[in-house]
Order: structure tokens, then C-alpha cells, then sequence
């Protein structure tokens, strides 16, 4: 699938035919590559890199066009119990066009960073700012989701929710390694700022899109060290609640086993006392209630 954009009125546009110098290929076929690789001269390896959701993140200065490979977070999908992955796409920047090749359909224009947009150069690295926010969006759900697995543990006995735990923290160590990659390309894009022949307006974006995936960098690694260093509390406390329940069960048995032996002790096919008396049934009752009595108080006495 192939979109075509345009900047119109300081904003990017859907262009009505295939004149618009921002192109977008959505997962390309074999046929698309092809015109990707000859006409627009991009090579293949990178292409393919564009497409693996496994490549580092990097900036390649090619003759006619700067390459860049860049990390982002996948849509998220509620088959994926709580795993969030990462995702490549490329952005091939030529003088007078701008080839974006992504994996899946996603709204790449969207948000107030996109209200104003003059040049190519200005929609790159809004791209780029634009990952940083959608990192930072997945960061407040995963600690959400994160809270309320935490409250579900308290009083769980299963390992579901730890495992749900597990994958979260998977996920946030998948968002560590791709914001760490992608602050490689946005510094060496602050390196050559000159060979570019980017603007002082850009070079400050650039600097505040450094200190904005920072402290994304520095969001994600808090929550997950917060994950990785509770994660054997919360394994104890579902052995606790385990135990408990153990314990709660052995109380009721014993409970049980004790008022029936009484009762089994007089319900013996021999010779047994007051086996005439006409109260004998209720002297029976009240002694098997009494010795549940005795046991509890013995339970609470010996604080088991």
C-alpha cells in the first residue's frame, strides 16, 4: 500500500494524486521493493533492516539521501497478554522527498507536533519526537496495568498475574534496548547537524528531542527496576495467601475430625455408657461441641 502526503498551509496533507513528496509504503510488496530499490536507489539491505522488527536502530549518509532506521512501539493487541514490542520503520530523506517504509497502517501524522510543519526536514525529526511521546504513552499504560496486577496478587493464589508481571517486564526491557538505540541515531543526527545543513531552529528540536528520550530512557528503566526488584515479594506473597489457605483448610478438618471422633466413640457396636439414658443423645452433642470449643481455644492459645 502506497500513501502520498504533501505540506500545504503548514500542515501535512493527504495528497489527491501521487505528486505529494512525502510517500508512504505500508508493508511493500515484492513489486514496491523493486521500485524502492531502482528508482529511488535505496539498497536492499536497508530496506529489509526498515522491515525487521529485530534491527538496531541507525543513520546512513548514502549519495543522494540519508537513511535512517528507527525503533517505535508496536500496536498493542489484547492476544498478546500484556507483551508490548517494538517495531522498525526507515525514513530515506532526499532533497525534495521523503520515502517512509513501515511494517503496519499507523497514523504517523498525528498529534499537536504536526499542527505546524514548514519542511522535510521538520517532518523528520517530528517523526522521531513523535516516537518518543508514543514510548512515553505505552510507559503510563504498562505502569497502570502494572498496579492493577499488583492489587490482583495480593489476594491471589495463581501464577497468572505473576506471569502477566513477567511479560511486562520483558516488554519494558524490549523498550529499554529500542529507546537506547534510537538516542544513537538522534546523536549522531546532533553530530553532523552541519553536514546535514540543518537549521538552528532544527538543532534546538534536536536537543530537546536528546533530553525528552532521556528521560523517557529513565521512565522506562525506573519501572522496570521497580518490576525486577518486587517480583520475589510478590512470589512470596502468593506462596503466603497459598499457605494461608493451607492452614485455613488443616482448621476446619481438625474442626471436623474432632466433634466425629467423639461422636464415632459412642456410636460403637459394644457396651458403652448411659447406652439407656434417655438424655444421652444431647450429653453426646454437647460433648462433641465442647471439644470443638476446647480445640479452638487450644489453636488460639498456642498462636498457630
Amino acid at each position: 500500500m502506497i500513501r502520498t502526503y504533501e505540506i500545504r498551509d503548514s500542515k501535512i496533507t493527504r495528497s489527491s494524486d501521487d505528486s505529494g513528496n512525502i510517500i508512504i509504503y505500508i508493508n511493500p510488496d515484492e513489486n514496491n521493493r523493486k521500485i524502492l530499490q531502482e528508482k529511488h536507489e535505496i539498497d536492499e539491505h536497508t530496506l529489509n533492516s526498515a522491515l525487521d522488527p529485530d534491527e538496531l536502530a541507525r543513520v546512513e549518509f548514502e549519495p543522494e539521501h540519508i537513511a535512517m532506521i528507527v525503533k517505535r512501539p508496536k500496536n498493542y493487541s489484547g492476544v498478546e497478554q500484556f507483551l508490548f514490542s517494538v517495531s522498525s520503520f526507515g525514513l530515506f530523506w532526499f532533497k525534495s522527498k521523503l520515502i517512509i517504509v513501515i511494517s503496519e497502517d499507523i497514523q504517523l501524522f498525528e498529534g499537536k507536533i504536526f499542527n505546524k510543519v514548514l519542511s522535510l526536514e521538520e517532518v523528520v525529526l517530528k517523526i522521531v519526537y513523535g516516537t518518543i511521546f508514543h514510548y512515553l504513552n505505552h510507559l503510563k499504560v504498562i505502569n497502570m496495568v502494572s498496579d492493577s496486577l499488583e492489587q490482583k496478587i495480593n489476594t491471589s493464589m495463581k501464577n497468572e498475574y505473576l506471569i502477566n508481571l513477567f511479560t511486562l517486564e520483558k516488554s519494558l526491557v524490549y523498550y529499554l534496548n529500542a529507546i537506547n538505540s534510537n538516542s544513537l541515531v538522534i546523536s549522531r543526527l546532533r553530530q553532523n547537524a552541519a553536514k546535514i545543513g540543518f537549521s538552528e531552529d532544527s538543532i534546538e528540536t534536536i536537543d530537546d528531542i536528546i533530553i525528552e528520550n532521556n528521560q523517557c530512557y529513565k521512565q522506562a528503566e525506573i519501572y522496570s527496576n521497580i518490576l525486577a526488584g518486587l517480583m520475589d515479594a510478590r512470589v512470596s506473597i502468593v506462596s503466603n495467601n497459598l499457605n494461608i489457605l493451607m492452614k485455613t483448610l488443616n482448621i476446619i478438618t481438625i474442626s471436623i475430625m474432632v466433634p466425629t471422633f467423639v461422636v464415632s466413640a459412642f456410636s460403637m457396636n459394644v457396651q458403652i455408657p448411659m447406652m439407656h439414658h434417655p438424655l444421652a443423645f444431647w450429653f453426646i452433642m454437647g460433648l462433641a461441641m465442647c471439644s470443638v470449643v476446647v480445640f479452638l481455644f487450644f489453636w488460639r492459645l498456642k498462636k498457630w
